[in-house]
């Protein structure tokens, strides 16, 4: 399924938590912490507003978003003003 986002709306690809700490002990899911950060995978038509480009690497608002799953993987339709900063 293709999604494309309207406006000045941006879907990012989630990316997953950290399976395990740096000494070796297993995350499980309900202690893990809501990530920031995902890669962008369709921006909406909106160009002037959006100042990102598709698989730029990018850290967002923690509450920000819609939550989606599409195709089992976990995406956020953000407004382009809820993202704070291109990762590199």
């Amino acid at each position: 399924m293709k999604v494309t986002p309207l406006g000045d709306r941006v879907l990012v690809k989630v990316e997953q938590g950290e399976e395990k700490t740096k000494g070796g002990l297993f995350i499980p899911d309900t202690a893990k912490e809501k990530t920031t950060t995902g890669i962008v995978e369709a921006i909406g038509d909106d160009t002037e507003s959006i100042k990102v480009k598709v698989g730029d690497k990018v850290m967002y608002d923690k509450y920000a978003g819609t939550s989606v799953t599409i195709d089992d993987v976990d995406y956020l339709v953000i407004k382009a003003e809820d993202l704070l900063a291109v990762v590199s």
